[in-house]
């Protein structure tokens, strides 16, 4: 078996991250650790990943003694984080007779990890489910936490549930058939990641970005102990855990404006970042020099500081945004780099705060 880092996440219901290169041929293996008892196990994954990885993971848990193995793929994108593909894997849990004893196994990005994790958070209530992340930002972000759910018309991520999965198994190996675009969106999270707990990090982002296997794995386990500490620190969101919310206020309005389909969730998250410190400098709430030199570091990596849509036509959404209330949403600002906080605003000085 190959080497990897373990990282425990002492959330309510604990759980570890694996961490490490060709561990996706033990996935069956690791996930009969944490799941003795089940028979069953649903690979849920996209049209993208699938025929890269899911004959493998199937393969691996067959071989760990799961006798019933279904793979259950579904068009890659935003677009189809509905409901209505959610619906579908209760189709296909009731068809496999899946009770409470199985395991729901989530293989892809965000998309698939908060797809399958909420389908694992709803089926009886409650089932087990392992996330093995194959892109950058899954790896870095969404596959901890226990944050699930699906967008709906009116906003992104509007209907989800917290449910912590059981093992988090994260092959570094799997960002090697990431198209450069998906390495870029992902870039969009590790930033953020450093901006707002690890000045190291955004030095060393600063100074180089070779993209070997070494440097990945480095720069992932980096970002997972940041997100780890602050979910460990706030599970459910009501206080620090907002810190991981940073440019992300902005982002799903753009997102929702641009209909999922005009900019990727870490391009997004980019513009919101690069808006947000830019209006608090100026507003002397950021350190002079920040907006500088994030723009700087972005711009590094490939990702956008303007939004292809004027401010003005998606900050409306900010209205549903989830940590919106009472007419009021909480900021993500920056002291400076390495250091966030949250400033409770009224949404209707949104749009002169961001004037300024």
């Amino acid at each position: 078996m190959k080497d990897y880092q373990r990282l425990p996440v002492n959330t309510g219901r604990p759980y570890d991250i694996l961490l490490g290169r060709g561990l996706l041929g033990q996935a069956g293996t690791f996930i009969r650790e944490v799941c003795p008892l089940s028979v069953r196990a649903m690979v849920v994954t996209d049209s993208n990943v699938a025929p890269l990885y899911a004959d493998a993971v199937r393969d691996s848990l067959i071989r760990a003694g799961f006798s019933t193995v279904c793979v259950f793929a579904f068009e890659a994108g935003e677009t189809h984080k509905r409901i209505e593909t959610v619906t579908a894997m209760y189709g296909a849990l009731a068809k496999g007779q899946f009770d409470r004893r199985d395991v729901i196994v989530a293989l892809g990005g965000g998309v698939t990890g908060d797809m399958a994790g909420f389908a694992a958070a709803t089926w009886m209530r409650g089932i087990r489910f392992v996330q093995i992340p194959t892109t950058l930002l899954a790896q870095v972000d969404s596959s901890i936490g226990g944050k699930t759910g699906v967008d709906i018309a009116e906003g992104k991520n509007l209907v989800g549930a917290f449910w912590q999965p059981v093992r988090v198994i994260a092959d570094i190996d799997t960002l090697s058939t990431l198209p450069e675009p998906y390495v870029v969106d992902g870039m969009g999270e590790v930033i953020k990641s450093a901006s707002i707990r690890d000045a190291a990090l955004f030095e060393l982002l600063e100074r180089t970005n070779d993209f070997s296997p070494e440097w990945l794995t480095e720069i992932v386990r980096r970002c997972m102990e940041i997100k780890r500490a602050v979910v460990e620190a706030d599970e459910r969101e009501r206080g620090e855990r907002k810190l991981l919310n940073f440019g992300h206020t902005l982002g799903h309005a753009l997102e929702k404006e641009l209909h999922y389909t005009g900019i990727s969730h870490g391009c997004a998250v980019a513009v919101g970042m690069a808006a947000v410190t830019a209006a608090a400098e100026k507003a002397g709430l950021t350190a002079a020099g920040t907006t500088a030199r994030l723009a700087a570091l972005l711009q590094k990596y490939h990702l956008p500081t303007d939004s292809p849509v004027p401010l003005e036509t998606f900050l409306p959404h900010v209205t549903l945004d989830k940590k919106a209330a009472g007419g009021e949403v909480d900021l993500v600002l920056l002291e400076n780099i390495g250091n966030a906080y949250c400033k409770r605003m009224k949404i209707a000085d949104l749009s002169t705060f961001f004037e300024s």
